[in-house]
């Protein structure tokens, strides 16, 4: 009895898969003409982009996105087709499930993929260019889906993720034809200015490298505490950065021989020590104390205070109550 009741359950089965052939047939059918058309859309894709664009990244990306797309829209009218009981709301429904998963699991890897994808579209910078990225800075070597390389100053590759170049700061240094610099001369403050300034900009035009159109400009910066602060501003073309350091290295050099044969200082920070004398005798008397005060007429600078008077002992008294914390009175 139980054997004729498996044999009935096969014999289901068998007619049920057979029932289900033509539709497979049927929905493989229409997954091969998708197939193709994906292909014919990768192309399409790839071809239209590269006709506006010079990035064959960007094309080659795009494409798959587009054969991916008409890949998967074939396999729901082929899912449909080969189980007409599936509805259309439960293969969204998997659909939802699924990609809410996948995109939890994949989320690092779907954010530079798209950070890379809009990095190609706006172009921000382009291959060959200078730029600055966080701490990495030099020449941009390729501009990947998930990555760009960047290949250092001091011949390192760095990779930094897309996600980090879309969000974060990026400066291109070789943007534009011409770039400023600026570089800075201290002097002393006894000297005079319109002077050096005249000395600096004569270096400067001297200088190869250093474009007359727009012309070199020197400006005050700082009054600092041991110099007078100068900042010339000049610039170069091509604006890269072995040219900038080039024309930095000769203008610096020649302003530097200018300015001394000029006879302008270019002091270097320096300290000065000034002690203050705590005798008895000299406390006070600024005739004689060593604390760059400057003296005053002989007769009118005022006695010092001995110990024991009342002058004296009410200004230690202040200093204890200062010293303690205490308000003096």
């Amino acid at each position: 009895m139980e054997f004729g009741a498996a044999i009935d359950r096969l014999d289901d089965m068998a007619r049920a898969t057979l029932g289900l052939l033509p539709g497979l047939g049927f929905g493989l059918l229409v997954l091969g003409l998708f197939w193709l058309l994906a292909r014919a859309v990768r192309a399409g894709v790839a071809r239209a982009v590269r006709l506006r664009s010079e990035s064959h990244g960007l094309s080659v990306v795009l494409g798959r996105i587009g054969a991916g797309l008409t890949m998967l829209l074939g396999g729901l009218v082929a899912a449909a087709v080969a189980f007409p009981s599936i509805n259309a709301a439960d293969l969204f429904g998997v659909l939802g499930i699924g990609g809410v998963a996948i995109g939890f699991a994949f989320r690092d890897i779907l954010q530079n993929l798209l950070a890379g994808i809009l990095l190609l579209l706006t172009r921000p910078f382009r291959l060959g260019d200078q730029i600055r990225a966080g701490e990495f800075e030099g020449t941009v070597e390729d501009i990947q889906i998930r990555a760009t390389t960047i290949r250092t100053y001091d011949n390192r590759r760095a990779v930094i993720p897309n996600s980090d170049l879309f969000a974060g700061k990026v400066l291109v240094n070789t943007a534009y034809d011409r770039r400023r610099l600026s570089i800075r001369f201290g002097i002393g403050n006894g000297d005079d200015i319109a002077e050096a300034k005249r000395v600096i900009l004569e270096a400067a035009h001297a200088a190869e490298g250093v474009l007359p159109d727009p012309a070199p400009v020197v400006r005050v910066a700082e009054l600092g505490d041991f110099a007078v602060q100068l900042e010339l501003h000049v610039w170069i073309d091509p604006p890269q950065r072995r040219e900038a350091r080039d024309v930095v290295d000769r203008v610096l050099e020649r302003g530097k021989v200018a300015l001394q044969r000029a006879g302008i200082d270019l002091p270097y920070p320096t300290q000065q020590m000034l002690f203050h004398d705590q005798t008895e005798e000299t406390d006070g008397d600024r005739t004689r104390q060593r604390e760059g005060w400057p003296a005053r007429p002989r007769g009118d600078n005022p006695p010092p205070l001995r110990r024991g008077t009342p002058q004296a002992e009410r200004r230690r008294e202040q200093a204890e109550e200062v010293a303690g914390g205490r308000p003096a009175r």
